[in-house]
C-alpha cells in the first residue's frame, strides 16, 4: 500500500519510478498469490484493489505453469466470488477481475474447463446473493466482452491458440441467445443494450459466421435510431461486416444492403442539422460494406441495381457538403472504396469487364467531378481563419485526392484528360464573374495529379493545356503554386516538345522572385533544367541571371537555394566547357569572395552558418553538373537536336575545385574541430566524386593528402565516408592506387589508436570505419590483413555495420586463404566480444545480429568454434556472474547443434541473454 500510495500520489517522479519498479517485481513474485487476495478486501481503496486484481491476472496469464492443476477449481470459484462482489463496486476493479477469469478460462479450455462460457452464463443468471439482477447482468456482459479480447492478446502457444479459438467458436451458441434477448427486450436499459453491442463487437473478432449473428446485426441497425446507442451500434455493425470470413455469406450480405440504404434519410437529416458524428457513423457502415464485399456483391448480377444504389450512397458520402476537415471529416473515409471497386472491376475477364465498365465508367467520371469539387480551396477569408493544423490536414487530404485521381486514370484513360481540358477551356473562356479561381485551380490540380506519375506524352490535349496556362489570371498564391507544379509535372513532355518552352519558362522565372512561391517555382525550374537541358542553351543566360538575382537577394530558404543550385548544375551541363566556366565564374565568384572574408574571421556561430551555407551551395551545384552525361545521352539513339559537342580538357568542376582548394584548406585549418563544417567540406568532394567518377582523378592525390592530415589531427566520421567513396572508385586504378593505399593505411592506424583508447566515445567513427572496412574487404584483401584483423578485434561490435562485415567475411575463410588466416588468428577474440555483448554489454535490441555471427562461425568454422566456446565459457563469471556452468554448457550445446536453423539460434541467444541479465521470467522478458 505504501508503494501504491507513492505511485499514485507522490509528486516526486523518482519516487514514482522506484515504486513502479518495486510493484512490477512484487506482481511476479511467488508472494503475489497471497497478497493479491488481501488487497481485494472490501475495506481497501479502489487503487489498491485494482493492483490486487492486476497481480492476479499477471500470475494467471504469464505464470500459468506455476499453478498446480488441483487448484484450478478453487481459483475459479474465488474469482467468480470476487466478480459477484465487485459487480456493484468499482468498475475498473471489476474489469480487471473479469480479465483474470478470462485468462483462467483460456488456459483451462477446452479439456480442464469444457463449456466454460456456458457455465459463466449460468452462474450469473442464477438468482441469489446480495447483487441485483441488473448488476449481475452487466458483470456477465463485461466478462463475455473481455474474453475474446484477452484471447487476441494472450501468450498461448500457437497449437493451443487453434484449440481455444475452436472451443470459443463453439460457445457462441451460448452467447448469441443471451445477447439477442437483451437487445430486443423492450425494458432493457440503454446501458445494458450498449454493453450487448460492445460484446458483439468483441466476439465477431473470433470470425463468428455472419449468418449466425444475422439477427444481432439486424437489431444493431434498429439501435442506430437511439442516440445513446448509435456509436456502439456503428462499431458492432462495422466490426461484424469487416470480418474477412463474412464474404462467404453472400445471402446475408444481400440482406444487409437494403438495411444500409434505408439509412440515407437519417444521413441527410444529420448533414442538414450539422450532426457530424451521425453522418460519419452512417458513412462508415456504407463504406465498410462496399469496401469489404464489393467483389462478392458485384458478382450478384441479378442484384446489380441495389449494389449500384450502395455505390451512389458512398458517392454521396464522398461529396458530403462542406470543407474537409473543418466542416466534415467523412469524405476521406470513402477514398479506399473507389480503389477497391476499380480493382475488382478491372480484375474480371475482358467480356465481363466490358459489361461492368458500361455501368461504372459514368460513375467514375462523376467521381472525378466530386473529388475536384472537394479539393477546392475555401474562400480567402475562410481559409485565413483556419488553424495551421487544419491547413496541413487539408493539404494531406488533397494529396489523397490526387492519388485517387491518378488511380482512376487507369480506368478512364485519355478521355479523362480530354474531359478536364474541355472544362478548363470553358472556365478560362467564360467571362461570367461566377467562375472562381478555386474552380480553375482544382481543374489544374487534376491535370497535375495525373501528369506527375502517368506518361502523358501521347496526349493530344497537352499542347492546348500549355497554351491555356498563360491565359490564367494568377491573382492568388494557391493558384500560382498549382500552375507551377503543373508545369513541373509536364517537364518530360516539354523535353519532347521544346517549342512550347517559350510559353511557360517566363512564368517560372517570374515566380522565382516571389518568396510565397519558393517551393513550387524552384522545384519546377529544377525539373525543367533536368529534363530539357539540351533545349535550354538559348535561355541559359536569362535563367542564370534571374537565379543569381534571387540568390543574392536571399529570397529563398536554404533548402530551396540548394535546389536552385542543382537546377543550375543541370542547366550548365549541356553548355560547351568555355561557357560553363564563364557561367561558373560569374555564379560562384561572389560566394568565393565571401568565403575568403569569412575564412579570415574569428570563428563564431554566425559565420559558421554562413560558411556551411556557401559550402552547401557548391556541393549542390557540383552534384548535378556532369558534362560526361552529354556523351552518353547524345549517342546513337538521341535525336540530332539533342547532340552536344564533345568536351575536351579538364572537367570544369575539377578546374573550380583546384582553384578553391587552398581556400578550403584555410577554412578547414580554423574549423577542423567543428564536425558540421568538416562534414560540409567533405560533402563538396564526396558529391563531386559521385558525379564525376573517374574524371575526378586529377584531384585524388591532393585530396588524399588533405584527408589524411584532417583525420590525423581530429578524426571525424565524414572524412572516413569520403575515404570510402574514393576507395570505391579509384582503388582499382594503377595511377591512383598509391595515394589511396597510403590514406587507407593512415586512417586504419589512427582508428586503431582510437579503439585502444575507448571506441564507445566515438560511435560515429566506429560505424563509418566499419563501413570502410566492408568496402575494402576484397580490394585490399591480400595487401591489408591489418584491416580485417582489426575488424575481428574491435570491441565495439554492437554496430550493425561491423557485424555485417563479419558475416560477409567468415563464409570466405575456406576459399580465400588470407581471410582464413585472419579468422583462425582472431576468431576467438571475435567470439569473446560477441559473448561479452550477449552477457549484457550491448543492447538487447541487437541480439539477432550477434546470433547471426555465431551462426556464421558455426556453419563455416565448426571445429574452431567448438574449441573456442569451451575455452571462453570456462572462465568464471563470464560472460555474466548470473549464469551457472550448467547453463553455459546448455547454451554451448544448443548453439553447436544448430547449423541450419538460424531462427533457432536467435531464440537461443535471446533466452541466454535474459538469463545473463537476470531478466528471465520477469515482466521485461515477457515483452522481449
Amino acid at each position: 500500500p505504501c508503494a501504491l500510495h507513492q505511485l499514485y500520489y507522490d509528486p516526486n517522479i523518482e519516487n514514482k519510478n522506484l515504486a513502479q519498479k518495486w510493484l512490477m517485481q512484487a506482481q511476479v513474485s511467488p508472494q503475489a498469490w497471497q497478497f493479491c487476495w488481501v488487497l481485494l478486501r472490501p475495506e481497501k481503496v479502489p487503487e489498491i484493489q485494482y493492483f490486487g486484481a492486476s497481480a492476479l491476472h499477471t500470475k494467471i496469464s504469464r505464470y500459468w505453469g506455476d499453478i498446480p492443476a488441483e487448484q484450478y477449481d478453487t481459483l475459479k470459484t474465488q474469482l467468480f466470488s470476487q466478480i459477484a462482489h465487485f459487480a456493484s463496486g468499482s468498475k475498473i476493479v471489476l474489469t480487471r477481475l473479469c480479465v483474470a477469469l478470462a485468462s483462467l478460462a483460456l488456459n483451462m479450455m477446452p479439456e480442464a474447463w469444457p463449456g466454460a462460457v456456458s457455465e459463466m452464463v449460468r452462474m450469473f443468471q442464477e438468482e441469489g446473493g446480495e447483487v441485483d439482477g441488473r448488476a449481475r447482468c452487466l458483470a456477465l456482459l463485461e466478462l463475455l466482452t473481455v474474453l475474446p479480447e484477452e484471447f487476441q492478446t494472450s501468450r498461448l502457444p500457437q497449437y493451443r491458440k487453434g484449440q481455444v479459438r475452436g472451443a470459443l467458436g463453439r460457445e457462441w451458441t451460448a452467447v448469441y441467445p443471451l445477447l439477442q434477448q437483451l437487445l430486443r427486450q423492450p425494458d432493457s436499459p440503454p446501458l445494458v443494450k450498449a454493453r450487448v453491442l460492445k460484446c458483439l463487437s468483441s466476439w465477431v473478432l473470433l470470425d463468428v459466421p455472419l449468418n449466425e449473428s444475422e439477427g444481432l446485426v439486424e437489431a444493431s441497425f434498429t439501435a442506430l435510431a437511439d442516440p445513446e446507442l448509435f456509436d456502439t451500434a456503428v462499431e458492432a455493425i462495422v466490426n461484424t461486416i469487416s470480418q474477412p470470413d463474412s464474404q462467404r455469406y453472400v445471402n446475408t450480405l444481400l440482406k444487409l444492403v437494403p438495411q444500409v440504404l434505408q439509412l440515407q434519410e437519417q444521413l441527410r437529416d444529420a448533414i442538414q442539422n450539422g450532426d457530424m458524428e451521425t453522418s460519419h457513423g452512417i458513412c462508415r457502415i456504407a463504406v465498410s460494406l462496399g469496401e469489404n464485399h464489393s467483389r462478392a456483391l458485384l458478382e450478384q448480377v441479378e442484384h446489380w441495381q441495389s449494389f449500384l444504389a450502395l455505390v451512389n450512397m458512398i458517392m454521396f458520402c464522398t461529396g458530403i457538403p462542406g470543407h474537409y476537415p473543418v466542416n466534415e471529416t467523412t469524405s476521406s473515409l470513402t477514398l479506399t472504396f473507389w480503389y477497391t471497386l476499380q480493382d475488382d472491376i478491372m480484375s474480371f475477364e475482358a467480356e465481363k469487364q466490358a459489361i461492368y465498365l458500361q455501368v461504372y465508367r459514368p460513375v467514375y467520371f462523376q467521381l472525378v467531378d466530386v473529388l475536384l469539387h472537394k479539393a477546392q480551396f475555401p474562400t480567402d477569408e475562410e481559409y485565413a481563419s483556419w488553424s495551421s493544423d487544419e491547413k496541413e490536414q487539408f493539404r494531406i487530404y488533397r494529396v489523397d485526392v490526387s492519388d485517387t485521381l491518378m488511380y482512376v486514370y487507369e480506368m478512364l484513360g485519355a478521355e479523362l484528360l480530354s474531359n478536364l481540358y474541355d472544362k478548363l477551356g470553358r472556365v478560362l473562356t467564360n467571362t461570367e464573374p461566377t467562375t472562381t479561381w478555386q474552380h480553375t485551380e482544382a481543374l489544374l490540380y487534376g491535370f497535375q495529379s495525373i501528369a506527375e506519375t502517368i506518361d502523358v506524352n501521347y496526349s493530344d490535349v497537352i499542347p492546348g493545356l500549355i497554351g491555356l496556362i498563360p491565359r490564367i489570371n494568377i491573382n492568388n498564391v494557391q493558384l500560382a503554386d498549382t500552375v507551377m507544379f503543373t508545369i513541373g509535372a509536364l517537364a518530360e513532355w516539354l523535353a519532347d516538345h521544346p517549342v512550347m518552352l517559350s510559353s511557360v519558362l517566363p512564368l517560372v522565372l517570374q515566380a522565382l522572385g516571389n518568396p510565397d512561391l519558393s517551393v513550387s517555382s524552384v522545384s519546377t525550374l529544377k525539373k525543367i533544367c533536368r529534363e530539357c537541358k539540351y533545349d535550354l542553351p538559348p535561355y541559359a543566360a536569362n535563367i542564370v541571371a534571374v537565379s543569381q538575382e534571387v540568390l543574392i537577394k536571399q529570397i529563398h530558404k536554404t533548402s530551396q537555394c540548394m535546389w536552385l543550385m542543382q537546377a543550375l548544375g543541370f542547366l550548365l551541363s549541356a553548355l560547351p566547357v568555355e561557357e560553363i566556366l564563364r557561367n561558373l565564374h560569374s555564379l560562384i565568384t561572389p560566394y568565393i569572395q565571401q568565403l575568403e572574408k569569412l575564412a579570415g574571421e574569428t570563428p563564431n556561430p554566425s559565420n559558421k552558418l554562413a560558411i556551411i551555407h556557401i559550402l552547401g551551395l557548391l556541393s549542390n551545384l557540383f552534384t548535378t553538373l556532369d558534362i560526361t552525361k552529354q556523351e552518353e545521352e547524345s549517342g546513337e539513339n538521341a535525336p540530332p537536336i539533342k547532340s552536344a559537342p564533345p568536351q575536351t580538357g579538364p572537367n570544369p568542376v575539377v578546374v573550380v575545385l583546384q582553384q578553391v582548394f587552398a581556400l578550403i584548406q584555410t577554412v578547414l585549418s580554423k574549423w577542423l574541430n567543428d564536425s558540421q563544417v568538416v562534414e560540409a567540406v567533405c560533402a563538396i568532394f564526396e558529391k563531386s566524386v559521385k558525379t564525376l567518377l573517374h574524371d575526378f582523378a586529377p584531384m585524388v592525390s591532393q585530396l588524399s593528402e588533405m584527408l589524411g592530415q584532417m583525420y590525423s589531427t581530429i578524426p571525424q566520421a565524414s572524412a572516413l565516408d569520403l575515404t570510402r567513396q574514393m576507395v570505391h572508385i579509384f582503388a582499382s586504378e594503377t595511377n591512383n592506387f598509391p595515394p589511396i593505399k597510403a590514406l587507407f593505411e593512415l586512417v586504419t592506424s589512427v582508428t586503431l589508436t582510437i579503439f585502444q583508447q575507448g571506441p564507445r566515445d566515438h560511435p560515429d567513427i566506429v560505424d563509418s570505419f566499419m563501413q570502410l572496412q566492408a568496402q575494402v574487404c576484397f580490394w585490399f584483401l591480400i595487401s591489408f590483413t591489418l584491416g580485417f584483423s582489426l575488424l575481428f578485434r574491435c570491441p565495439f561490435l554492437s554496430h550493425f555495420s561491423s557485424l555485417l562485415s563479419c558475416t560477409e567475411l567468415i563464409p570466405r575463410c575456406a576459399d580465400i586463404p588470407p581471410v582464413g588466416q585472419v579468422v583462425q588468428e582472431n576468431g576467438k577474440l571475435l567470439l569473446l566480444a560477441v559473448l561479452e555483448a550477449i552477457g549484457g554489454q550491448s543492447s538487447r535490441s541487437v541480439m539477432d545480429q550477434f546470433a547471426e555471427v555465431l551462426f556464421c562461425l558455426n556453419k563455416h568454422c565448426f571445429a574452431l568454434l567448438t574449441v573456442w566456446l569451451k575455452e571462453a565459457l570456462r572462465s568464471p563469471g563470464f560472460p555474466s556472474s548470473r549464469v551457472s556452468n550448467e547453463q553455459k554448457d546448455t547454451f554451448s550445446q544448443q548453439v553447436l547443434r544448430e547449423r541450419v536453423n538460424k531462427r533457432r539460434v536467435k531464440d537461443i541467444v535471446k533466452e541466454f541473454t535474459l538469463v545473463c541479465r537476470g531478466l528471465h521470467g520477469t515482466e521485461y522478458a515477457a515483452d522481449y
